[in-house]
């Protein structure tokens, strides 16, 4: 998909209290800010009828199942500072175009437009990205209200939601090239509560995600590899590889099974399971990370099967004996069969 630079595309009206928001030929009415981060704003926008020919969204998308049912959406808007910043959007906006899949969010439509910067502004576009919203929050908001209320996913629970975490990464990493998606985290998935089945589980944010087979070479090339993973894998779910990279090797995409291993540990209890060592007396993540230096919750309840700590630890080795999607995919699928009954 294109971005286009039409100041008409994405116009913010002011009429109205600054109310409503057009991407390309479709009205929106903003209804609240959802969250924020950086640069970049998420509100919840409901689409408005309007005179446009293009007879609105239902006439853009390809896939019907993601439109609203009452026309609310989210609408991320990010104020860009600078040509580094506007060429990170474009490429988000153009990977997330590769996927369709439905454990991966989508991107419905999008607009860049050029703003003149002011005294009390900086930037010099504004980006509007449209995607399907979710409003039960993401995992990470979930485990904090569950520890609030001292409740924990069943056993089932635990498994079909990684399992979903799983069918997305699946379909990014067999894209030709592989992608990666660099930063798989409990922030990242959304949830959707269903009555009498496991909540719906997408995997969300693109902003990271890049072909996922790099030659290493020199040492240049590996620190060069460890800064830009500093800047766009979150520590605590960052694989050991990306700390700290040798001066020559073969990076894959199973720097997401490392992700995938912790966010398996963080379905569970919560957290990663290297958090412990931010709070402890000269503790280093960075080396508990490396070590692969595990700590499991002494008495927690529920207590959840050995063969789920099995299954952690299988996917938190080195990048040589880490498994890949597939093999994770068939051991996840037995454990459903034995578990969930």
């Amino acid at each position: 998909m294109g971005c286009s630079f039409s100041g008409l595309n994405a116009l913010y009206d002011s009429v109205n209290g600054g109310g409503d928001v057009w991407i390309n030929e479709n009205r929106f009415r903003i209804l609240r800010q959802l969250g924020e981060g950086g640069f970049a704003y998420v509100y919840l926008v409901k689409e408005t009828p309007n005179d446009s020919a293009a007879g609105g969204l239902a006439n853009k998308l390809k896939d019907s199942s993601h439109l609203s049912d009452d026309g609310s959406y989210a609408m991320k808007k990010v104020l860009i500072q600078n040509n580094e910043q506007l060429e990170l959007v474009r490429e988000e906006i153009r990977v997330s175009s590769l996927f369709s899949h439905p454990n991966l969010l989508p991107l419905l439509d999008h607009a860049i437009i050029s703003v003149k910067p002011t005294a009390e502004t900086s930037w010099s576009h504004e980006a509007y990205l449209l995607f399907p919203v979710h409003l039960d929050g993401t995992l990470l908001d979930n485990a904090k209200t569950m520890k609030a209320k001292k409740e924990h996913y069943s056993t089932s629970d635990v498994l079909q939601i990684f399992r979903q975490l799983c069918a997305g990464l699946k379909h990014m990493h067999n894209l030709d090239p592989p992608y990666a998606h660099n930063d798989v985290k409990p922030g990242n998935v959304l949830l959707t509560h269903r009555k009498g089945q496991s909540p719906l589980a997408i995997l969300m944010d693109f902003g990271s995600a890049r072909p996922a087979r790099k030659q290493i070479s020199s040492r240049s090339e590996a620190l060069q590899l460890q800064e830009w993973a500093s800047e766009h894998c979150s520590a605590p779910f960052r694989a050991p590889e990306l700390w700290d990279c040798p001066s020559h090797t073969d990076i894959d995409e199973r720097t997401d099974v490392w992700s995938l291993g912790c966010t398996l540990y963080a379905i569970m209890y919560g957290v990663s399971p290297f958090e412990y060592a931010l709070g402890e007396s000269g503790g280093s993540l960075q080396l508990a990370i490396i070590n692969a230096q595990v700590k499991w919750p002494a008495g927690h309840k529920p207590s959840y099967p050995d063969a789920f700590h099995q299954f952690v630890s299988w996917m938190l080795q080195p990048q040589t004996m880490r498994p890949r999607i597939d093999d994770i995919i068939i051991h996840v699928d037995k454990l459903i069969a034995k578990f969930s009954q």
